[in-house]
């Protein structure tokens, strides 16, 4: 039997993703977001949620332009500091040690050491209330050689993502149980 569960942000799993984003003064900025996912197949795009507070939401409205970085298991701890830190009062890369590298597609940053990286350019954006949800188009992606798969697409296992629960915890993938599309029509 269901029972009523309180009416909040709760969806398994939610992405774990970290967007950058160039500042005012050209400074790279990154935070880490979970509310976001694919959300248009023809044009590609991807939307991701956040605060208006946020240092990242100024400096998408100002630039329309954000990257989407996909951090493997191995960065779990860089990635949450990403969400707890603000680009306002510090340089999250000088204290992560990781590297920001400049698109060459929009004029955002992407993290070199993360397995998988989406460029985006703002297409759209929505006041939902406490969040904004901005919609990229995809102009790009960029995925280290190791994470990708036989056909050249980068594949879940290598890249070994962080995923977000709602209760406020990170958890790795785990094993296949079967293909989309497929395991279905077995029914």
């Amino acid at each position: 039997m269901k029972i009523p569960v309180e009416a909040k942000p709760l969806a398994y799993p939610a992405p774990a993703w970290v967007v950058g984003s160039y500042d005012m003064y050209g400074n790279a900025n990154a935070m880490t977001a979970a509310w976001g996912g694919i959300c248009c197949s023809d044009p590609p795009c991807i939307s991701v949620s956040m605060r208006k507070a946020t240092y990242t939401y100024t400096n998408i409205m100002e630039k329309e332009a954000f990257t989407v970085n996909i951090p493997s298991e191995k960065y779990v701890k860089e990635t949450d500091y990403f969400g707890i830190a603000s680009g306002k009062d510090v340089d999250k890369f000088e204290k992560t040690g990781l590297t920001a590298v400049r698109s060459e597609i929009v004029y955002a940053p992407f993290i070199e050491e993360f397995p998988v990286v989406i460029e985006c350019k703002l297409v759209h954006s929505f006041d939902l209330g406490l969040h904004t949800q901005f919609i990229g188009e995809i102009v790009g992606i960029k995925a280290e050689e190791s994470v990708l798969d036989e056909k050249g697409n980068p594949d879940i296992e290598k890249i070994r993502p962080v995923i977000y629960s709602p209760q406020r915890a990170y958890y790795g993938i785990g094993k296949m149980l079967g293909r989309a599309f497929s395991i279905g029509v077995e029914k």
